[in-house]
């Protein structure tokens, strides 16, 4: 057997290693549609945890789901000037609702439809027309609506969960009445994907407001976590933005004030996506696969019984059986433990490896040696694959919960002494330069720099594929100038290569 279950590894060939741990995982694989994928059951697992765990943080801060139509006509995204201008390129367009045989056994669009319709690539411009509607009286506001859906970007060039044509996610679009309640609504939801992404994917995050050029079209602020993934790569894992008062009036919304005044309302949107799960096996996989922080793992707890024989076999099933009964009843992150029995007709060995390269925190392994002992063998998913022991098995029970956030606190301070590790306070733009200067594989790291808003669009960072992520919220004092422009420095902001 190879030194890694993953080949090329990490060092050899980043981008093909990622790949890679999504095919073991068996994750997700492409679909002949070029530029989406399929999300197989593991993969959607993880997804799923990742919803559940949302959407709980979302109904705790008073929204509630709802569903608006995949289509939008494209009269509606032409109500917002920037809005469609930054959407333009990557719309995919309905211009016909049948098709007919052209007689020659191949099918051809037949019907043109009046408007061309558009898939949503995002839902601001059809809710908006539809709180319009609701929307009468300060009385109805605020109000607090989150969807879970598909949308399609038509991306030209793709890579799995991190960057597809079509993608899950969530996007959440509320109204208000003053845009002191809006820019509140807006750095809420952005502290919510933070607390999401350090205490439930133990991936550190930085959260800063992106510069005028990073900005959402149409929105008059849009804040972001940004991530440092394993190469050093930045990963924008979560948008929430402040909208003001520009989609309120390109869809009419309009309330009547407690003064009896007709205001235009203000509104935000903010989303994260299956881009999640890309952000995850970058943060934390390694090259022997894939590594899920047990707070979201779609397993906990995987029982492997060893047996030579049909006698062995029964009696160490049912010995793991009621071993599985108990750990279920163990309380981790408010609710049971997720566990399962793995008695297909293989050797232990092979089974072993799938799950060391799907994640799963804990692997459990009882013989009729370790029923008589009355112990388990346990593995760790966040040590070393041979790295094995035997405990007591009314003790591994009891430890199980405890274990858990050993490895979930662990996985969170590993990736947050490299994110530290890996900021660089830079002065000068001969600095800048060398420290991002290399191949488009190559990245350092985050640069954190002196910057004043005329330091905007700087040609040094098209050349150098960099780009500013964030003027990150909490600032130390700052002195001297920017070094893209030479004026007085404002803010530190952080630059980095990007997915």
């Amino acid at each position: 057997m190879a030194d890694t279950a993953i080949t090329p590894t990490r060092e050899q060939n980043y981008p093909e290693w990622y790949q890679q741990v999504i095919i073991a995982a068996d994750m997700a694989e492409n679909s002949p549609v070029r530029g989406c994928m399929v999300i197989k059951p593991w993969g959607y697992a993880v997804w799923e945890n990742m919803q559940g765990v949302l959407d709980r943080m979302f109904k705790d801060t008073g929204h509630v789901n709802a569903y608006f139509p995949l289509l939008i006509p494209l009269s509606f995204l032409e109500k917002e000037a920037a809005h469609v201008e930054g959407f333009a390129k990557e719309c995919a367009v309905v211009t016909h609702h049948r098709l007919k045989g052209d007689g020659h056994g191949k099918l051809v669009p037949d019907g043109e439809l009046e408007e061309p319709l558009i898939i949503r690539p995002t839902s601001e411009t059809i809710i908006g027309h539809q709180f319009a509607k609701w929307v009468k009286s300060y009385r109805d506001l605020p109000i607090l609506i989150n969807q879970w859906c598909n949308v399609m970007r038509w991306e030209m060039r793709t890579r799995m969960f991190l960057r597809t044509a079509e993608f899950l996610w969530q996007e959440g679009h509320t109204v208000h009445a003053t845009a002191k309640e809006a820019q509140a609504e807006t750095l809420q939801m952005l502290d919510v994907y933070a607390d999401f992404a350090e205490q439930y994917m133990a991936m550190p995050v930085i959260k800063g407001m992106k510069t005028s050029d990073e900005r959402f079209p149409g929105a008059v602020d849009t804040y972001t976590i940004e991530a440092l993934m394993q190469d050093r790569k930045a990963l924008q894992a979560g948008t929430s933005h402040f909208l003001g008062q520009n989609f309120a009036k390109a869809s009419e919304i309009k309330y009547l004030s407690s003064e009896g005044q007709e205001e235009f309302a203000w509104t935000t949107s903010w989303g994260v996506s299956t881009r999640l799960i890309g952000g995850l096996i970058m943060t934390h996989s390694d090259d022997n696969g894939f590594v899920a922080p047990p707070r979201i793992a779609p397993l906990h707890v995987v029982i492997i019984p060893i047996y030579r024989n049909d006698e062995e076999k029964a009696q160490v099933l049912e010995y793991v059986q009621s071993l599985a009964k108990e750990l279920k009843q163990q309380n981790y992150s408010g609710s049971g433990l997720r566990v399962k029995i793995d008695d297909r007709d293989m050797r232990g060995g092979e089974k072993a490896w799938q799950y060391i390269k799907q994640g799963v925190p804990l692997r459990v392994e009882v013989g009729p040696r370790d029923m008589a002992k009355g112990e388990v063998f346990v593995g760790r998913r966040d040590k070393g694959p041979k790295e094995k022991a035997s405990q007591a098995r009314a003790d591994f029970v009891a430890g199980v919960p405890h274990i858990l956030q050993e490895i979930q606190d662990g996985l969170l301070a590993k990736a947050k002494k490299f994110r530290d590790d890996n900021i660089k306070r830079i002065h000068s733009l001969a600095d800048f330069e060398a420290y991002f200067k290399g191949d488009d594989a190559s990245a350092p790291g985050f640069a954190m720099v002196p910057w004043c808003e005329e330091g905007v669009g700087h040609d040094l960072l098209g050349k150098l594929k960099v780009t500013p992520r964030c003027i990150p919220l909490q600032q130390e004092p700052i002195q001297g100038n920017c070094i893209f422009s030479g004026k007085p420095a404002t803010k530190w902001v952080l630059f980095a290569k990007s997915y």
